[in-house]
């Protein structure tokens, strides 16, 4: 596995204009640089063309754990619809989500997000609105598209935690966001990411998603368990249950009820 992750890494330097240089004395290669790393994660889920075709459209399904601060949990089963625009403020997107005593839908469309009960639109709530949208800007998928996106990534450094060296990894978007990645080294998967945001009147809240059991779909890399970490408290668990890439989703079901 490490031999092809090596690999992988020369490919993509070749497909940069990158050329890899010779080993010297002391048998050192030269660093990489943020964006020869940020290839070779996108060739390790997938590749770009195979991430951009198969990956167009689908339907994820799943369940989502909220982990109040009261000690209270709440459950939903959740749906999600999506097709895929030239970068992920284009993109479409329909969550439906059905808890034991509430379901409700957040849809994103054409650089909007509203939310539809009962048949009716509504404004959703702030907090709600931000989790939705950060999944957006903080993602695996906002740095696998990072060059769609015009963002820009940048090596911090290498460091190891916990026995697992690591590459870590600034995106900031070009609406000067910014997104720390730490991918492992020998896999070059996404482990887990940090951000932050800002909270009315306080300091802003940090942030932490934790990615694991990768499985294939499709022939592309998907972690089927997310953890959200909100100021070092454990927030929202995500589990997906099916995915299916390549399904026509009908426009209609992103539209508001009063278009």
């Amino acid at each position: 596995m490490h031999r092809l992750v090596i690999i992988f890494v020369l490919c993509c330097a070749f497909l940069l204009g990158t050329a890899w240089p010779s080993v010297g004395a002391a048998d050192q290669p030269k660093t990489l640089t943020g964006e020869q790393i940020a290839e070779s994660v996108v060739f390790v889920y997938g590749s770009r063309n195979i991430l951009s075709q198969i990956r167009r459209n689908g339907i994820e399904r799943g369940r989502i754990v909220r982990f109040g601060t009261d000690g209270r949990n709440e459950e939903a089963s959740y749906e999600r619809r999506f097709v895929r625009g030239e970068s992920i403020d284009k993109d479409k997107i329909r969550l439906d989500q059905k808890a034991p005593t509430l379901e409700y839908s957040l849809i994103f469309g054409d650089g909007h997000l509203w939310g539809i009960i009962n048949g009716a639109a509504f404004t959703p709530r702030q907090d709600a609105a931000n989790t939705f949208l950060s999944q957006q800007h903080h993602g695996i998928d906002t740095l696998l598209r990072y060059k769609e996106n015009g963002a820009t990534v940048t090596l911090v450094r290498k460091e190891k935690q916990k026995g697992i060296d690591l590459y870590v990894l600034d995106l900031v978007d070009k609406d000067k966001q910014s997104t720390r990645y730490y991918i492992s080294s020998k896999t070059l998967r996404i482990l887990w990411l940090e951000y932050e945001e800002p909270v009315p009147g306080g300091s802003p809240a940090k942030f932490v998603r934790k990615f694991f059991d990768y499985r294939y779909a499709q022939s592309t890399l998907v972690p089927y368990r997310t953890v959200l970490i909100e100021n070092g408290r454990e927030a929202v668990e995500t589990r997906i249950l099916t995915v299916t890439y390549g399904i026509k989703i009908d426009d209609s079901v992103f539209k508001s009820p009063e278009a």
